[in-house]
């Protein structure tokens, strides 16, 4: 429970600082039924209150089959108690181009029914020849499927020599080591067993999930890509496995600038990681970088993470989910290169306080040129006002509109549901950002954006050359006459348990129109590239004006 003080401190911000106006009251819509996503998460609750039955799980969007449409995948559970589980789900997009939105189960002519005990899924492509390859995370051993290329997948995780037999979480492609192939980052959350399950129970006395201080962490672990399908267990002598953790959140990106990608990782109840890559050697230096604790100094229950450019300084900022009573973290980037934790002058203190937050994206939703925010919520342990009803872990996901630097809460997406997973990308091609979002034991949602656009949107597809395929990694810069520079980039990786679309999307006012993009590829090379007003780009490397 957070002091006295910090709640005032808390009421104050909420109190004394004008409201940034509000965006429409609905801006997304749900369709997932209706398109034809049949998906319903079990969880397999059996009433003995196992750790992982309220943990996952995740999804992703990514297009499968390169027909240019976004597809999804859903991580099913199914029952720690029993050997035959459901499998994870592929559903084929068939977008049609009046706007309607169909999706076609493909799961067994893709081979894609894995039925292990399901966390969490990462996209990259691994091999580089130019079909994005899917690895899963599980409570037990994870799974590599390489894409053939022709709509099916193969199960390659004993060739490839990436396997965890343990509780992993999160999972990331990212070239660590700059030599154009995407090595693998896998976060494992805590050493944890049926056989010795610790009953707990809430403060009433009667029976509830355990905190995870009940348990030891575990080390992340890391895999260098090696080529021709091989990669190297390096945890150890990169670094990564110097110090445990309880990991559930990653992000990949360039926090110092010096062309080298860094690895943060949420962990739940102890501090968080920021693992600085330093040529290759990652050194743990959260601490000193100001990203480990709360503003009050204290370690939270990191989930879900983010990272992006909010202030279009080109440092990026770092958004945490935590626990109820402890608010949410907003990591910004101080003159030092250090960061402080803004989540108060940040407007969203208050809102992120009741709340257990999970899924988490920085996106701008409305096309006005600033990122906002949405959140997945849902409780892990039970919320007293729903005792006695089915899965009484129930809030509801939120969605922060950004402007002047403070974001305001402009939409409660009900039901409310035990959300875990998001997953963010143009779903339906009309170039703003939709979302699906994964609930723990309850159906998918596919939120589609339908807010008036304040501005206009330009989506850019990236190709590497001596990059990786991908070009995960790779920071984009839109410049616009007498405007700061818009900075993204290309990821997969972030949230909770779940990959996105890896195409960069600008939202922008229609005026000035860009001029140019500049594109930071992985490896400290630079082109600029005329700029379109809006639409969809492609851009090869190699093919730009060097920089």
């Amino acid at each position: 429970m957070k002091s006295i003080p910090f709640l005032l401190l808390l009421l104050s911000y909420s109190c004394s600082r004008p409201e940034t106006p509000a965006a429409p009251q609905q801006p997304f819509t749900e369709h997932a039924a209706a398109a034809g996503l049949d998906f319903t998460h079990t969880s397999g609750a059996s009433g003995r209150f196992l750790l992982p039955e309220i943990m996952g799980a995740g999804v992703a969007l990514f297009d499968y089959d390169r027909d240019g449409d976004l597809d999804v995948y859903l991580v099913q559970s199914g029952s720690l108690e029993s050997a035959s589980n459901p499998p994870n789900r592929l559903f084929r997009n068939e977008f049609i181009p009046s706007g309607q939105l169909r999706f076609t189960d493909v799961t067994a002519a893709a081979g894609l029914g894995h039925t292990g005990y399901g966390m969490g899924a990462a996209v990259g492509d691994f091999d580089n020849d130019g079909y994005p390859d899917l690895y899963l995370t599980n409570f037990g051993p994870n799974v590599l499927y390489r894409n053939n290329g022709n709509g099916t997948f193969a199960d390659v995780t004993r060739a490839a020599g990436v396997d965890d037999p343990r509780w992993s979480s999160s999972a990331a492609f990212v070239d660590y080591d700059r030599d154009g192939r995407l090595d693998l980052f896998v976060a494992n959350y805590l050493d944890y067993a049926v056989a010795r399950n610790i009953p707990c129970s809430a403060p009433t006395g009667q029976p509830d999930y355990c905190n995870p201080s009940s348990y030891k962490g575990l080390p992340s672990r890391l895999f260098r890509n090696e080529g021709a399908g091989r990669f190297s267990d390096v945890t150890v002598s990169s670094g990564i496995g110097a110090v445990p953790g309880k990991g559930l959140g990653v992000v990949c990106f360039d926090q110092d600038r010096d062309g080298w990608i860094d690895i943060y990782v949420a962990n739940d109840g102890v501090p968080n990681h920021l693992w600085r890559n330093r040529q290759g050697r990652f050194t743990e230096e959260a601490l000193l970088a100001g990203v480990a604790f709360s503003a009050e100094g204290k370690a939270q229950a990191g989930m879900g993470v983010d990272a992006a450019d909010l202030d279009n300084s080109g440092r990026d900022s770092i958004f945490v989910t935590n626990l109820a009573l402890e608010t949410n973290n907003l990591y910004r980037p101080d003159p030092s290169g250090n960061f402080e934790d803004a989540i108060l002058p940040s407007g969203m203190g208050p809102a992120s306080l009741m709340m257990t937050g999970f899924g988490a994206r920085l996106l701008d939703f409305d096309h006005d040129g600033a990122l906002d925010l949405m959140v997945a919520n849902g409780a892990v342990t039970t919320i007293d006002a729903q005792r006695g009803s089915p899965a009484p872990f129930r809030q509801p996901s939120q969605l922060f509109r950004s402007a002047a630097g403070r974001f305001a809460e402009v939409m409660r997406f009900q039901p409310e549901e035990v959300s875990r997973g998001l997953a963010v990308g143009d779903i339906d091609n009309d170039g703003d950002l939709d979302a699906i979002i994964s609930n723990n034991n309850g159906p998918v949602r596919l939120w589609r954006n339908d807010a008036p656009a304040k501005g206009t949107s330009l989506t850019v597809e990236l190709t590497g050359a001596a990059a990786n395929r991908q070009a995960l990694g790779a920071r984009v810069g839109l410049l616009r006459p007498g405007q700061p520079t818009l900075w993204r980039r290309a990821q997969t990786d972030g949230s909770y348990l779940s990959a996105s679309d890896s195409r960069v999307h600008f939202g922008f006012p229609p005026s000035p129109a860009p001029a140019e993009i500049l594109v930071e590829w992985p490896g400290a090379t630079s082109e600029s590239f005329p700029a379109p007003p809006s639409g969809r780009l492609q851009l090869r490397q190699g093919t730009g004006r060097p920089r």
